[in-house]
């Protein structure tokens, strides 16, 4: 049976802790800064840990 190959794009994306949880960048914080107060983007910078619900499908992808 052949091995199963690592989604390249949510390797780029996704990160792994040592104890197995995925974190990710939070979603809105590529564009339209004209009409996003500066608070609104600080709270946005840095990972956030996956949801739950996403976690098995985004695993999944990283053959884990």
């Amino acid at each position: 049976m052949p091995k199963n190959k690592t989604h390249s794009g949510t390797k780029k994306r996704i990160r792994i802790t040592g104890r197995g949880k995925l974190r990710a960048q939070r979603a809105g914080l590529r564009h339209n800064f004209e009409h996003k107060s500066s608070a609104y983007t600080r709270r946005l910078s840095g990972t956030t840990e996956v949801s739950p619900v996403d976690a098995p499908r985004l695993k999944k992808l990283l053959g884990r």
